[in-house]
């Protein structure tokens, strides 16, 4: 599925953080989530406020994340009032115990597109480690044998760095025998509980792109690669080095396409649990409050965002690049985690610019 989107005037997908409350102690986590609810979390009827927002602004893509969105009562509801107002909507649990056949049954009744779980290691060994709770990879493949039993689009997500690098062969073979329509890759930004983890280097990123473009072109669902932009660069070196090889296939990334890459306040943007606007969850600079203030204005406006949305801004190797255009410079979020600066250059790109 295809949006057009203008990057200046509204994000291809806005995800909301509908709570930070979860019962998982993930070693990634960005948010470091607690258990406990934040009674400051926007309320069903600031969220309905924000998804008229949304939808005004043109951006079809909503997200319900967390924490874990399942610790509201109320996401059926939100999921509900999003496709009232045209937009497609997903939503990623939580794999713990209020991960059930029947409130994905209720999720898919409330009208949801398409739900995501979390896979990061191809066995209970390595995925619970990382999760840090037991149990936490059968729910997750017990919650996908349900998302395919009552017919909702399944989504999973992976993160990928120095310490599960070499598994991504185990990993493709388990997406691929769940029957997915979209595998989205994440790759580390070292913020909130990341910051103790271990990124992949920039000749690691180079084999895992070299494999995940094979995979894309082989496989009929989509491989998304996110915070990891500077993909784009290198599948168009690869056309430019074999210009006579097939198309880019399944993923939405391809070197033809003239728009430039989605990318934190580029076409992205996130709305934390209290309302709070940031470029993303990966990047957060806060840039305003839709209690006090239209997301579309901070969106459209603020000047983190209009920079963010500027390639000629982007500093050192970045600023020069042939590629800068379609991939923005690679990942902001790392960029100003690693540097505190959302415009210096991608840390572990390996193209070197003259």
């Amino acid at each position: 599925m295809k949006f057009d989107v203008d990057f200046d005037r509204a994000p291809l997908l806005l995800i909301w953080e509908v709570t930070r409350s979860c019962e998982l102690a993930c070693k990634h986590c960005r948010a470091d989530a607690i258990h406990q609810r934040d009674p400051r979390e926007l309320s069903l009827a600031e969220g309905k406020t924000l998804i008229d927002d949304v939808a005004e602004m043109g951006t079809p893509l909503l997200i319900f994340t967390g924490g874990d969105p399942l610790q509201r009562e109320d996401l059926e509801d939100l999921i509900v009032y999003g496709k009232s107002k045209g937009l497609r909507v997903g939503t990623i649990p939580a794999t713990t115990a209020r991960l059930t056949r029947e409130r994905i049954a209720s999720l898919k009744a409330a009208g949801v597109d398409q739900m995501a779980l979390s896979l990061d290691g191809p066995d209970a060994e390595t995925h619970d480690a990382f999760r840090r709770v037991e149990g936490s990879f059968d729910k997750a493949m017990q919650g996908a044998a349900w998302a395919r039993e009552l017919g909702v689009p399944l989504q999973v997500n992976t993160v990928f760095g120095a310490w599960n690098v070499d598994q991504i062969d185990r990993m493709v073979a388990l997406v691929e025998s769940l029957g997915v329509v979209f595998w989205e890759v994440f790759f580390l930004v070292p913020t909130g509980r990341g910051v103790e983890l271990e990124s992949c280097t920039a000749d690691q990123f180079e084999a895992l792109f070299e494999r995940l473009h094979a995979l894309s072109r082989r496989v009929k669902y989509i491989v998304k690669i996110t915070e990891g932009q500077h993909f784009r660069r290198y599948v168009a070196e690869a056309a430019r080095a074999n210009p006579s090889a097939p198309g880019g296939g399944g993923h939405p990334m391809g070197a033809q396409s003239d728009k430039p890459a989605v990318n934190s306040g580029k076409g992205f943007c996130f709305v934390d649990h209290i309302g709070n606007v940031c470029p993303s969850g990966f990047l957060p600079r806060e840039c305003g409050n839709v209690r006090e203030t239209s997301v579309i204005d901070i969106y459209r406006n603020h000047p983190v965002f209009k920079e963010l949305r500027d390639d000629s801004l982007l500093k050192g190797k970045c600023g020069r690049c042939r590629y800068r255009r379609i991939c923005g410079g690679g990942s902001r979020a790392r960029a100003y985690a690693l540097t505190g600066d959302y415009l210096a250059p991608e840390p572990y790109c390996a193209y070197g610019v003259e």
